[in-house]
């Protein structure tokens, strides 16, 4: 591989011809419970977001193939109704759009751990999903959402059943006509086989760099050097931008290290630390954000009831009402 300092110099040289002229600063939008209205969308406008990403959850079963999806458990928000009305309001306050699916699996939660034991289960699997993700591809079409992601973190999919999502793509481009990606896990993006089909490498960042409970920035800059080189060298391989369709930490000790193994922010509460989220934030930014090989990305998370949601007592991953907040809308506005 070549040395770092030319790898640098290629990006500035020959980066995708379709990285945007400006960065992509967007956030992942929490599917609201109920209707809400258009001034749900005014908070992230103030942020300096030019982007929202909306998630309208599936569920599936551990071991099971059915996916569901648009039933009465589901929030407003993850039925047609509701992400139809949120992708208008966010027009209307000049945000664009990423419909960005996710599955949730019952009795495991992450879908990267999903997997099947037989072909007729996988076919069914197949079949349901593909439903679920052309209804939406269909909803981004009718409102002309600005991008569409074809699926999040299927570490164990992806890798036994490639051939599916490349027809999945083509049947895609057959109902919606933007760009597309695919939000792969921080550990899975290099191994993908069809992003050649898509038009952004979309990474969910979230890289293990320190145990520390409040690591420095400088710190975390020097442990972001070696995921960054590879990330820039896949970008260049691949000569398509990178996008974090994921990004961000929560506001608790060690909130830059495994972070799947930190307490369930539902259930365990951890030790807040506002610090520690600011700190990551900051050297996520200083990293990746002048580099012109790098798309941008989508913070991870932000709820609709901006005067209840995060604050200084909460430990989850939205930085609203906390410190961290203000370094976004800096960065963002730049």
């Amino acid at each position: 591989m070549a040395p770092f300092h030319l790898l640098l110099l290629l990006s500035v040289l020959i980066a995708p011809d379709s990285v945007p002229a400006t960065k992509i600063n967007g956030v992942n939008f929490v599917a609201p419970v109920k209707a809400v209205p258009a001034s749900c969308m005014t908070p992230v406008r103030d942020l300096n977001a030019g982007w929202v990403a909306l998630n309208p959850y599936a569920f599936v079963k551990r071991g099971q193939p059915e996916v569901t999806f648009n039933t009465n458990g589901h929030w407003w928000g993850e039925r047609p109704e509701g992400i139809r009305t949120c992708i208008q309001h966010a027009h209307q306050q000049g945000l664009k759009v990423m419909v960005k699916p996710h599955v949730w699996v019952a009795g495991q939660g992450w879908a990267g751990d999903f997997t099947l034991d037989n072909e007729a289960d996988w076919q069914r699997w197949e079949t349901t999903y593909t439903q679920y993700v052309l209804t939406l591809a269909d909803l981004a079409k009718e409102t002309d959402a600005d991008m569409f992601c074809v699926g999040t973190e299927f570490r164990q999919v992806t890798r036994q059943r490639p051939a599916f999502w490349k027809r999945l793509i083509q049947q895609v481009r057959a109902h919606y006509g933007g760009p597309l990606t695919y939000a792969a896990n921080w550990d899975e993006y290099e191994r993908i086989s069809f992003w050649p089909l898509l038009d952004y490498i979309g990474v969910d960042a979230y890289f293990p760099l320190s145990e520390s409970d409040t690591p420095g920035i400088a710190e975390l800059m020097v442990a972001w050097k070696k995921p960054a080189k590879r990330l820039q060298a896949f970008s260049l391989k691949q000569q398509k931008p990178m996008l974090f369709t994921e990004y961000g930490y929560r506001s608790v000790d060690r909130t830059a290290g495994k972070q799947w193994e930190l307490p369930d922010s539902w259930n365990q509460k951890a030790p807040v630390n506002l610090v520690a989220q600011q700190n990551a934030y900051a050297a996520l930014f200083r990293t990746f954000w002048q580099q012109p090989w790098f798309a941008g990305g989508f913070l991870w998370k932000w709820y609709e009831d901006n005067e209840k949601a995060g604050g200084p007592q909460n430990d989850d991953y939205t930085p609203q009402r906390k410190p961290a907040e203000a370094l976004i809308r800096q960065q963002y506005g730049q």
